[in-house]
């Protein structure tokens, strides 16, 4: 049997950042969670933290910690997203406020920790949101590079352009510093962008599969997907909404849901036009070295399949 992957998830939950979690936590047969680190982003800091407790609560798996990360981006102040998720950032989750409590330490201390206890290539760093904790912990400990095997993120786009901007993603505009130094770091970097997520949007007929497992679980996520979609439905005058971040999940569950190309990109930091736009050289014009498999295409019904099944499991 296949040794599960250890991995570090950093996130901003989010509702899709909360499905994106449930599936992990739901494989632990594949998945070797050793920390989960939060990050200011869709909501402040304090709100994603007790996210993530609640999130790790209801999957019944108190044994995996959380981490208390950066409260703000790098230089940025801080930008969230209420006017999407609500203002607790899981509206509709139904959840109470969790027993736990976020463990000892900061997040970007424990990551580096992690990191360099382990050997070459050991870790997977997943992030969902903002890449403050990741920078910061690149930035104070370069060693630490060699030691993730790969970097899965949920950030950028370029075909799609940007959701916050025209030109730029959400994480990715939050805190562009930060996603600048991990592009520039030489991590092996796999990106799902806006050109992927917008290809996997829900409608009435998924959000009843997660209803229709009859669990918390399952009605935690339909009701949170419920309120998440309104927003997108009216932006994007759809019958769903794109689901971003459980991407980076159902790649490491199943690679073959996605195709891409390895290509360079690069971060705009300084522009007020354009900052935090991710510029993906698709094509190889500058003939600057690949540092990213950006992902394009996604089988949309079977990364649904796969998010049941595997919230089917809580």
């Amino acid at each position: 049997m296949k040794a599960a992957r250890r991995l570090i998830i950093d996130t901003d939950p989010g509702q899709d950042d909360a499905v994106a979690l449930l599936a992990a936590l739901a494989s632990p047969e594949e998945l070797d969670i050793l920390a989960i680190t939060s990050v200011a982003g869709n909501v402040p800091l304090e709100l994603t933290t007790k996210n993530c407790l609640a999130l790790v609560e209801l999957a019944r798996r108190p044994e995996v910690p959380v981490y208390r990360g950066s409260i703000r981006p790098m230089v940025k102040k801080l930008v969230t997203a209420e006017y999407v998720h609500g203002p607790t950032g899981l509206d509709g989750s139904g959840l109470d406020d969790p027993e736990l409590q976020a463990a000892d330490g900061h997040a970007v201390d424990r990551m580096i920790d992690i990191l360099m206890g382990a050997g070459d290539g050991e870790i997977t760093v997943c992030t969902l949101g903002p890449l403050t904790n990741v920078g910061m912990a690149i930035a104070r400990e370069p060693r630490v590079v060699p030691k993730i095997g790969e970097l899965v993120m949920m950030g950028g786009g370029f075909f799609e352009g940007g959701n916050t901007t025209p030109a730029a993603e959400f994480n990715m505009f939050v805190d562009p510093h930060a996603a600048h130094i991990v592009f520039s770091s030489g991590v092996p970097i796999v990106m799902m962008p806006l050109d992927v997520t917008h290809k996997a949007f829900t409608d009435a007929d998924r959000l009843r599969q997660f209803a229709d497992l009859g669990t918390r679980a399952g009605a935690s996520v339909a009701g949170m997907l419920d309120f998440y979609d309104r927003y997108d439905m009216e932006k994007f005058g759809a019958q769903g909404a794109p689901l971003h971040d459980p991407t980076v999940i159902a790649y490491l569950l199943a690679q073959e849901l996605f195709s891409g190309k390895h290509v360079h990109v690069a971060i705009e930091t300084s522009s007020p036009l354009t900052e935090g736009m991710t510029v993906v050289d698709w094509w190889g014009v500058t003939g600057m070295e690949p540092n990213a498999l950006v992902m394009r295409e996604i089988d949309a019904d079977g990364f649904f399949d796969l998010l049941v099944e595997r919230i089917g499991r809580l």
